[in-house]
């Protein structure tokens, strides 16, 4: 069994994979646009990204450009966790990702570990955490 969050985006997928292929060294794979697919989209919105996988060691998910009839609600359903296996790299992490959006809790040490909860500037929700 193999499980995986699926992200959805207003339009700006591929910035969004740009970002995250670099902070997480993985790879965009599978990218197909709306560009000839029978889908009433329109002509502006061909470009937009369908479909795509970022892919990489340890990181595996996918995510689209939801077609402008989709509304995106930006809510709390999904956060994507991420474990760390060095603290300083968590912490360098955490403020990679929060920068330009949001911070829920600050990176610190926990009773469990180290942790911290953001909201990127792509409105995705993330939680990093070192059990170190």
């Amino acid at each position: 069994m193999n499980v995986q969050a699926y992200l959805a985006f207003n339009g700006n997928c591929q910035e969004a994979l740009s970002f995250y292929s670099e902070l997480f060294d993985a790879k965009v794979q599978n990218r197909q646009t709306y560009e000839d697919k029978k889908i009433d989209v329109p002509g502006s919105y061909r470009n937009k990204l369908q479909h795509a996988e970022l892919k990489g060691k340890g990181v595996n998910f996918m995510a689209y450009d939801a077609s402008p009839d989709t509304p995106i609600n930006h809510g709390n359903q999904i956060h994507m966790s991420v474990d760390v296996d060095k603290v300083d790299e968590a912490k360098q992490l955490f403020e990679k990702l929060s920068q330009g959006g949001q911070v829920h809790h600050n990176f610190r040490e926990r009773e469990w570990g180290h942790f911290g909860r953001c909201t990127d500037k792509f409105g995705i929700n993330w939680m990093v955490n070192c059990d170190h």
